[in-house]
């Protein structure tokens, strides 16, 4: 199997305009928004730009004067060793936001790069620090969502101390299946997973020639099957069993496949 190939053709976006409403459909799922809460979060994404796939939107040592919004794509924070070696840290995918505790600027230790052709909103400092004075409901749900960030950073350091390699891959795709299916970007058979497989390997710690292994054997045990850009959930339920994985950390109803999953 050509697992994660990375010569393919960038995805086809979706208009600017429908996808300015990611904000608003992630930050909804943790709060109850009204509609001027809405209307605000899809005026400030409304200007977004796209952006090719290994671009870097913030630099280390880069201090941010900016708060990203990521519309389209996936979105990755990572650092890199003199060696050239990486570790992927998070992925920041569409309805996800990444910015600065303006309180107390520092320059970035980390890098934040683009893994696919993605649609990128920069909301400016003095427009973002408006917005959630004006909007406590926006300020509460990113108080939530910044505290399920960190709930995912432990979840990952868990898979890389502690967790098989088929583990670790299986609890990344259940995680993913939850995050994405909660913008409506995935059901219960999938979704799309535009990443190469040196992307993958260097997200759960593994060599892409271990991490190809492991996809072929849980393919061939009929959990997962990789078609291009697109991941198939063949048994969901085995594949959660396997991953031990439990949603709440994430604090998402996710698609109807799992909403017995808490959260």
């Amino acid at each position: 199997m050509d697992a994660f190939p990375g010569d393919l053709p960038a995805p086809r976006l979706a208009p600017e305009t429908d996808a300015a409403d990611m904000l608003a459909r992630k930050l909804g799922g943790f709060v109850d928004l009204d509609a001027a809460d809405r209307a605000v979060l899809e005026r400030v994404c409304g200007r977004a730009r796209r952006y090719a796939g290994q671009t870097d939107l913030l630099r280390q040592g880069e201090v941010p004067d900016a708060v990203i919004a990521v519309l389209r794509g996936f979105v990755c924070r990572g650092r890199h060793r003199p060696n050239g070696a990486c570790q992927i840290l998070a992925y920041l995918l569409p309805g996800d936001i990444c910015g600065p505790d303006f309180s107390d600027l520092r320059p970035m230790d980390h890098v934040v790069t683009t893994l696919s052709a993605c649609l990128v909103a920069r909301i400016p400092r003095e427009v973002f620090l408006a917005m959630i004075d004006r909007h406590p409901n926006i300020a509460r749900a990113l108080r939530i969502a910044r505290s399920v960030d960190e709930a995912v950073a432990r979840e990952w350091l868990v898979s890389v101390g502690r967790r098989s390699a088929r583990e670790r891959l299986a609890h990344l795709f259940c995680e993913l299946s939850v995050r994405l299916g909660a913008v409506g970007l995935a059901g219960a058979d999938g979704y799309e997973l535009p990443l190469t497989q040196v992307a993958l390997s260097d997200t759960v710690a593994l060599t892409s020639v271990h991490v190809n292994r492991t996809l072929r054997e849980m393919r061939r045990d009929g959990l997962i099957e990789l078609k291009g850009r697109r991941l198939l959930i063949l048994d969901a339920e085995r594949l959660r069993a396997e991953a031990e994985f439990d949603a709440a950390y994430l604090r998402q109803a996710g698609p109807p496949a799992h909403r017995n999953e808490g959260g």
